[in-house]
């Protein structure tokens, strides 16, 4: 039994095709359904999701699979076909479709003034185009009726009723659909982290999976530019290294998420991934947040927010400061993530383990900081640990103006680093300077510089990197450097000016690219001198690093660096991210953070470092300074991370 609601061309057509074959029954409202029925069908000649919406919920509740398919600004959209109890609705369609538009926020505008009111007949809706939607529809009910695979589960046909083209497009389901969504409750139970055993690729290497395992599950579940989180790409020939910047839409907005490697193909699917973790980091769509009080209130079970560095009191007091300070007595929400150091479950400020929450009740400017994904939690963990440590090491870097020893990349005996050097060299017109900046902690960590050998463009670029085996660390940095040459080379002649105030008065560089642009300036070269100038002789990087101990399993990488966070009285907290779009596929995303280490912001007003004693006792722990420094004694000017 199949039954047909909805009235219109494309019912009519359907319900002549499959009455030959089937006992079809047709009615125009979501009444009573026989208590045979297989399979209904919701057709209509124009949009109508308040209609649909009524059938997710009739549907479920009733326990029969159902499929729609209706005509919307010249458009045929079939699907998809929702099956009782699983996860993948019509909204969830609908939200990839209209987000993943270049007109999301207009066509959210009309689905919700469409859930009161039907649409107009469709101009397009012509009946050539209708008989082709009804082939391609009864085509799929045949297969889902006779048992076998059918292409609609998490899938749209979409016909173009102008040119008739006909496209398959997969979608993610939406974890926090009021319709079809189930997430658990966020917990202390749940937060706990048990870490497992994470066997490398082929006993080597910092990975439990390869990208290349991945790359059918990247491309088929998240890529796709009607319906993807990640909906275009583009591959940028003029760097000197394979890069593919990618498109994450967003309400409104879209966030760009790059790759860079030897490959574009790898390049491609490492562009993914970085949108993945950011679709995770930006709010919690694993687990239902439940917890709101003021710190007063958990204080006995919650990280204290004043220990991960505040903004300065002279700027919150600031009439356009986007932030109110700290107040212990405020209720505000949060999340559950675990502690290694306490062995136990703590309560985060969701603000502080979700970075895209905005001003409101927010007390800091949090980035992506120590986010990080991974074909397993622990390596997840491992990645964001390493991020983390990187952001610290160049951070307290530029504020204490440590003269770090430079390294002889040669004497790292890696003939692929060498051949990126020379490629740097020679089609970017770079020379590159590296610097060991490992902390107190012993993490091998690295400052890089480009300085530019021509008289035009962009004069230096710097990045970091940070990594058990520090000439892992020395290529994601190089990697880093070259994504940003001649980027903005055009952008730093036009705006020439601009940048010039911005070195008589720190407090105009606003945003991620000034910190960047500011030190393209020859000008601005003086200001690394510190850094820049002849420290004596290039060390190896034998002399400066300690061999990294050799493991087969992720996990005893793990537990040697948090190990040693122990040992320096250093608190590693992780804030699971991941979200049932990822994991279905053995992926998980983390957000790591790590009190006392530095936060990396961008905007010289959003400076975190105020609280945060590290920065004034490291630089002596390692025999740079002397004594103690005070905090009038940092770097005033903002840092060059790009």
């Amino acid at each position: 039994m199949i039954v047909i609601v909805g009235n219109g061309e494309l019912a009519d057509f359907v319900y002549r095709q499959l009455s030959s074959n089937y006992t079809v029954r047709r009615q125009d409202l979501l009444t009573d359904f026989p208590e045979d029925t297989t399979l209904a069908l919701v057709l209509h000649d124009n949009w109508q999701p308040s209609v649909h919406q009524q059938a997710e919920e009739k549907f479920r509740k009733e326990n029969i699979p159902w499929l729609r398919g209706f005509v919307s600004f010249g458009e045929g959209i079939i699907g998809p076909l929702v099956q009782p109890g699983k996860r993948g609705c019509s909204r969830c369609a609908d939200v990839r479709r209209i987000i993943a538009g270049t007109d999301s926020k207009e066509m959210w505008g009309f689905y919700y003034k469409l859930s009161g009111e039907s649409s107009p007949q469709d101009a397009w809706a012509s009946r050539t185009g209708l008989w082709q939607m009804t082939t391609l529809l009864c085509t799929e009910v045949d297969y889902i009726l006779q048992g076998e695979p059918n292409h609609l589960e998490n899938q749209l046909f979409i016909t173009n009723l102008k040119t008739f083209m006909h496209s398959s497009h997969h979608f993610s389901f939406d974890p926090m659909c009021p319709l079809c969504g189930d997430i658990p409750e966020d917990t202390a139970k749940l937060a706990e982290i048990k870490l497992q055993s994470s066997p490398k690729i082929q006993g080597a290497g910092y990975r439990c999976r390869s990208i290349e395992e991945l790359e059918t599950v990247l491309l088929r579940d998240y890529y796709d530019h009607r319906t993807g989180v990640i909906n275009g790409k583009i591959q940028d020939w003029t760097l000197p290294f394979a890069d593919v910047l990618m498109n994450m839409p967003l309400f409104g907005a879209s966030e760009g998420v790059a790759g860079r490697s030897n490959s574009y193909q790898m390049s491609e699917l490492t562009a993914i991934l970085e949108g993945l973790e950011r679709y995770c980091g930006i709010e919690p769509k694993g687990k239902r947040k439940g917890v709101r009080e003021s710190y007063q209130d958990v204080m006995d079970q919650a990280l204290n927010p004043a220990t991960v560095g505040l903004h300065a009191l002279e700027h919150y007091e600031k009439p356009d400061f986007p932030y109110q300070p700290f107040e212990p007595n405020k209720p505000m929400n949060w999340v559950w993530g675990y502690s290694f150091l306490q062995e136990r479950s703590i309560l985060v400020p969701e603000l502080l383990a979700y970075y895209s929450l905005g001003c409101g009740e927010g007390f800091v400017y949090e980035t992506s900081n120590g986010c990080a994904i991974g074909g397993s939690l622990e390596e997840a963990i491992f990645h964001g640990v390493m991020e983390v440590v990187e952001r610290d090491s160049f951070l307290l870097t530029w504020y204490a103006k440590l003269p770090l020893p430079r390294l002889d990349l040669s004497s790292a005996d890696d003939k692929e680093l060498q051949l990126m050097v020379d490629r740097v060299r020679e089609v970017a017109g770079y020379d590159l300077h590296f610097y060991n900046s490992t902390m107190e902690h012993g993490i091998p960590s690295v400052w890089a510089v480009a300085k530019n050998r021509k008289e035009t463009g962009v004069n230096i670029i710097c990045a970091a990197g940070a990594h058990m085996d520090p000439v892992r660390a020395v290529k994601s940095a190089i990697y880093e450097l070259a994504g940003m040459m001649f980027v903005h080379d055009e952008k730093l002649a036009a705006n020439r000016q601009k940048y010039e105030e911005m070195l008589k008065d720190p407090y105009k560089v606003r945003t991620m690219e000034d910190h960047g642009m500011l030190y393209g300036l020859p000008e601005a070269e003086e200001y690394l001198a510190f850094i820049l100038k002849d420290q004596g002789p290039l060390r190896t990087f034998a002399e400066e690093f300690k061999q990294p101990p050799v493991y087969n399993d992720l996990k005893d990488d793990l537990q040697e660096v948090l190990q040693t966070f122990r040992k320096n009285n250093l608190e590693v907290i992780v804030v699971d991210q991941t979200t049932p779009i990822i994991q279905e596929n053995g992926l998980y995303c983390v957000k790591v953070i790590i009190p006392g280490m530095l936060p990396m912001t961008f905007g010289h007003h959003l400076t975190r470092v105020k609280g945060l004693d590290r920065v004034l006792e490291v630089p002596s722990q390692l025999g740079y300074r002397q004594k103690k420094l005070a905090y009038e004694e940092l770097n005033p000017l903002p840092h060059p991370f790009p």
